[in-house]
């Protein structure tokens, strides 16, 4: 495995209308407090706006979290959409309120991990770290 040179880099984004952004402000802290690089979008950003700031920023993983229950039309687009631009080695990840019965469909368009709400942050920064893929490696 190819050593990293660098820290992780996370884009922490809230997509779409919520108003709430308290869950994903302590995430962006943890990922932070845990080594990695962080850039937060703030609120209601839409799918071109997250793939746009990801491309941009050379980011590792993608974090997304919602808690309007626009999920399952919002997260799709993004992950789409970081494959049509030839991003599709960034790992996305969701957090929010994510019914149990989406979580499939969600997995299958290209999301990694699924953490609903009492999840630990230790939890988080350890599946980030286990599964950002070093750059150069393909899909």
């Amino acid at each position: 495995m190819t050593e990293r040179t660098h820290p992780i880099r996370v884009l922490v984004a809230k997509p779409g209308l919520d108003g709430h952004d308290r869950g994903a402000k302590v995430i962006a802290r943890a990922l932070r407090d845990a080594g990695m690089e962080v850039i937060y979008t703030g609120l209601r950003q839409t799918p071109e706006m997250i793939v746009s700031a990801a491309i941009q920023e050379d980011v590792d993983c993608v974090g997304l979290s919602i808690l309007s229950g626009a999920h399952n039309a919002i997260v799709p687009r993004v992950t789409a959409m970081l494959h049509e631009q030839g991003a599709g080695d960034i790992l996305v990840v969701l957090g929010g309120t994510i019914p149990e019965q989406d979580i499939a469909a969600l997995k299958e368009s290209g999301v990694s991990a699924v953490f609903g709400p009492g999840t630990s942050l230790e939890s988080v920064v350890t599946f980030i770290r286990e599964n950002v893929k070093p750059k150069g490696v393909g899909v």
